[in-house]
C-alpha cells in the first residue's frame, strides 16, 4: 500500500504523488536546457525540489539528447573551508553518481587522477572538462544542496564552474542547475581568506535565472488527497480537506504530514470504513506540534538566528519593522517562514507557521510555570471565564515580574508569558489561536475550550506614546465580532520605565466596547 511521503524524495511505488515535472514550467526548463544555460531551482526545504531534479533526471536520459546526472553535495558540507578536503569529496561523488546513472565506465578514475595532478582550486573543473570530452552527449549537471556549502569550499566551486563555463558543451556540462534552499543572490559567502562576505552573483555571475518551486495550489492538495481514496476507499470529508488547505495553504510537507497522520499514526484513521474529518486533521495538527516534528523543529531552530529574530520579534509584536535590509526579508522568504501577500506585505507562510513560532518561543516560559491549580474548571470540567481571570491575575502578581527573564524576545517577553499560561489552560482540552502581523499595533488571542470561546487583545504601552486603550477597545470589538462573542479581555503591559513594582500597579477595570461588548482590561 502506498502512503504520505514525508521524507526525502518521492518514489511511485512507495507514494501518493503529484508528477514532479508538473510541478513547474516543464517547457521553460527544457528550453534553458536547450539553450545551454546554467541557472538555479530553488525552494524551502521538504517542498520537492529534488523530486523535481530526479524526475527531470530521467526524462532527460529517456530522450537521449544528453546525459543528465544529479548530484547531491551535502557530504562536502563537514569539510567546512577545507577546500581540498571538500573538492575531493565533490569529485567523487559527480563521478560515483555519474557511472551509477548513466553506465560511463572509468569515471572512478578519472576523478583519482585529476585529483592527484591538480590544486583543489581546478580539480572539480579538471574533472568535468575531461568526462565531458569523453561523452558521447553533451552532459546535464544537476547539483543539489549546494547552498549547504561554506566559506572558501562554496567561492571555489562557483569559480570553477564559472571558469569552465565557456568550454561547454564539448568540454564542460552543456547545461548546469544548481539547487537549494536559497537564491543564489542571498549567497552571503563568509570565507576565510576574504575580508568582506562575497555575494553569489559576484562568485557565478553566469546564472541565467533562478526558478522557485511553489507550493501545492488547492487543486493539487485535492488531487493528492484523492490519490488516497482511490487506493483505500477512504474519503476526506469535504470539511476536512478544507481544513488541510485552510492550515497549510499548499505547503508541500504539511500537507503530507497533516495527511499521514490522520490516516496512518491516529488509531482511528486507520480504519478504512471511517472518513477522515475534521476532528481527525485538527488533532494531526495539534500532534505534530506537540512532537516537535523534524521539519518543524528546523523551522524553529531558525529563531535563534538575529537576522531571522529582528523580523519576527516586531511581527509578533505587531509593530512596524523598521530598517530592514531587503535581503534578510528575502532571506525568511527562502526558508519559507514568511511569504509577500499581496498588498499585505509581509505574513507567516501559513496558519500552521503562525502557531507554531509563538508556542516555540513561550516554550521558556511555560517549562518555568509553577505548578498551577486548574481552579478555572467548573465541577463538570467546563471553563469558568471569571475564575480563569482570577487565577491569571493571582499569577502575574506572583510570579509575572520573575519569569519576564526566561523569555527569549525581550520585547514580547509578556507576549510569551501569558502565552505560556494560557497554554497550560487549554492543556490539550482547548486550542489557543493566534493573530498577528506587522504594523498591527497588538496581537490577538482566541481561547477555545469547550463551549466557551474568549477573545484576548494584547497591546503594549511603550515610553513616549499615549496610553493604546482608546485604540485598543476599537481594535478588540473587532476582533470580538468576528469571533461572534460579546466579551473580552484587553491586556495592557506597561513598559514604561520608572513604574510601581508590578504587584502594586496590576489592576482590572470593566468597561465596553464601542459596540457595547463586555471588555475586561487587564493593566499589567
Amino acid at each position: 500500500m502506498r502512503f504520505f511521503n514525508t521524507e526525502g524524495p518521492v518514489r511511485p511505488e512507495d507514494h501518493y504523488l503529484l508528477p514532479p515535472l508538473q510541478r513547474w514550467d516543464l517547457d521553460e526548463v527544457l528550453t534553458l536546457i536547450e539553450q545551454k544555460k546554467y541557472f538555479l531551482l530553488h525552494a524551502p526545504r521538504q517542498t520537492g525540489k529534488t523530486s523535481c531534479l530526479l524526475a527531470l533526471v530521467e526524462h532527460l536520459n529517456r530522450e537521449g539528447c544528453y546525459r543528465a546526472v544529479y548530484a547531491n553535495l551535502e557530504t562536502a558540507q563537514a569539510a567546512r573551508e577545507d577546500v581540498a578536503l571538500a573538492m575531493a569529496d565533490i569529485v567523487q561523488t559527480i563521478a560515483d553518481e555519474a557511472q551509477r546513472q548513466t553506465g560511463a565506465s572509468g569515471l572512478d578514475a578519472l576523478a583519482r587522477e585529476v585529483l592527484a595532478l591538480n590544486a583543489p582550486t581546478r580539480a572539480l573543473r579538471a574533472f568535468l572538462n575531461q568526462w565531458c570530452e569523453r561523452s558521447p552527449q553533451p552532459v546535464a549537471l544537476l547539483l543539489d544542496e549546494v547552498d549547504a556549502l561554506v566559506g572558501d569550499t562554496l567561492i571555489s566551486l562557483l569559480r570553477q564552474l564559472r571558469a569552465g563555463y565557456p568550454q561547454r558543451p564539448e568540454a564542460f556540462p552543456s547545461t548546469l542547475v544548481l539547487c537549494g534552499v536559497r537564491d543564489l543572490r542571498d549567497y552571503r559567502i563568509h570565507a576565510s581568506s576574504e575580508s568582506e562576505p562575497i555575494t553569489g552573483g559576484s562568485a557565478f555571475n553566469i546564472k541565467a535565472k533562478s526558478l522557485r518551486l511553489g507550493d501545492f495550489s488547492s487543486d493539487e492538495v485535492m488531487a493528492l488527497l484523492d490519490e488516497h481514496t482511490k487506493e483505500t476507499g477512504q474519503v476526506f470529508t469535504a470539511e476536512a480537506r478544507d481544513r488541510i488547505w485552510t492550515l497549510t495553504l499548499g505547503q508541500p510537507w504539511l500537507v503530507n504530514a497533516l495527511a499521514y497522520e490522520s490516516c496512518f499514526d491516529i488509531p482511528e484513521g486507520r480504519d478504512r470504513t471511517r472518513p477522515i474529518d475534521i476532528a481527525l486533521i485538527d488533532r494531526a495538527k495539534e500532534n505534530l506540534i506537540q512532537r516537535r516534528v523534524t521539519h518543524l523543529d528546523q523551522l524553529a531552530d531558525k529563531l535563534r538566528e538575529p537576522r531571522v529574530r529582528r523580523i519576527i520579534e516586531p511581527m509578533l509584536a505587531g509593530t512596524a519593522l523598521g530598517e530592514i535590509p531587503v535581503d534578510e526579508r528575502d532571506y525568511l522568504i527562502d526558508l519559507g517562514l514568511l511569504r509577500r501577500s499581496g498588498g499585505s506585505g509581509l505574513e507567516v507562510a501559513n496558519p500552521i507557521y503562525r502557531e507554531v513560532l509563538p508556542r516555540t518561543l513561550a516554550g521558556g516560559p511555560q517549562d518555568s510555570l509553577p505548578q498551577i491549580s486548574p481552579s478555572w474548571l467548573t465541577p463538570t470540567g467546563d471553563l469558568d471565564p471569571e475564575a480563569l481571570l482570577d487565577a491569571f491575575l493571582a499569577f502575574w502578581r506572583r510570579h509575572g515580574e520573575a519569569m519576564l527573564g526566561s523569555a527569549p524576545y525581550h520585547e514580547i517577553a509578556p507576549h510569551l508569558v501569558l502565552m505560556a499560561f494560557l497554554q497550560r489552560v487549554v492543556n490539550g482540552e482547548g486550542a489557543l489561536e493566534r493573530e498577528y502581523a506587522i504594523g498591527r499595533g497588538r496581537m490577538d488571542l482566541c481561547l477555545r475550550y469547550r463551549a466557551v470561546t474568549l477573545g484576548i487583545e494584547i497591546k503594549v504601552w511603550r515610553p513616549s506614546a499615549s496610553d493604546p486603550l482608546p485604540d485598543g477597545l476599537v481594535q478588540l470589538d473587532a476582533y470580538l465580532s468576528g469571533l461572534g462573542v460579546d466579551r473580552g479581555w484587553l491586556v495592557i503591559f506597561d513598559r514604561r520605565p520608572g513604574l510601581a513594582p508590578l504587584a502594586e500597579r496590576l489592576r482590572v477595570d470593566e468597561t465596553t466596547s464601542p459596540s457595547g461588548r463586555r471588555v475586561c482590561v487587564v493593566r499589567a
